[in-house]
């Protein structure tokens, strides 16, 4: 697809960041001070600097910054693609297939969906099932909006067609512990030697 975004990757953490703030009417507890701290300490370019309000396949909220202190593979899709988006989920599966069970282990998968209109709680959750994810996987979904910017701080391009369905990326991106985007990879249908051997440099 050749849809373009205007927007750079510093003024859409700027925007997203901004769509997260909520004020609080109450004094600063110790807890929001230790967050604060954490926040500071990442990295700026950190895409756990966003602070993108999603909801899982369970229902919850879900920070997407609790995956921060472990590799995460990262896509985009949305529920209804019959082609490219299970190859996504299928070469995910194989790429942590190549790693071994201990690695695994530490590995997290976050898919968000950029079809909020269809993709409601109760089809991520039918999604997440038809995929065989497991406690690692996270199916989240969020507004039109969000998931836009969301979409331009990855790189990961999407157009709605007048059917309904999606012309998209099919990018799966690997974000290293403090959320920087370390590798990326296109290949679809088995896993990617390259981005194997770049999660594995994750995990030693």
């Amino acid at each position: 697809m050749n849809a373009s975004f205007s927007m750079s990757r510093r003024s859409a953490l700027q925007g997203l960041a901004a769509l997260s703030c909520v004020p609080f009417a109450r004094p600063l507890l110790a807890a929001d001070a230790q967050v604060q701290t954490q926040t500071a300490a990442l990295p700026g370019n950190s895409v756990y600097q966003l602070r993108p309000h999603l909801i899982d396949q369970n229902g919850s909220l879900f920070a997407w910054d609790s995956l921060r202190g472990q590799p995460a593979l990262l896509s985009m899709f949305y529920s209804s693609c019959d082609m490219v988006c299970p190859m996504i989920f299928e070469t995910i599966q194989q790429t942590l297939v190549a790693l071994s069970a201990a690695q695994r282990e530490r590995v997290r998968v976050l898919m968000l969906s950029f079809d909020p209109e269809r993709d409601t709680v109760t089809q991520l959750k039918k999604t997440a099932e038809a995929h065989r994810c497991d406690e690692r996987w996270t199916l989240a979904r969020c507004d039109a909006a969000t998931a836009r910017k969301v979409a331009a701080v990855l790189g990961i391009q999407y157009r709605r067609l007048p059917s309904g369905e999606f012309n998209h990326s099919s990018t799966i991106e690997m974000l290293d512990a403090q959320g920087r985007i370390a590798a990326k990879s296109g290949q679809l249908g088995s896993a990617d030697p390259a981005l194997v051997k770049a999660l594995r440099a994750q995990l030693v």
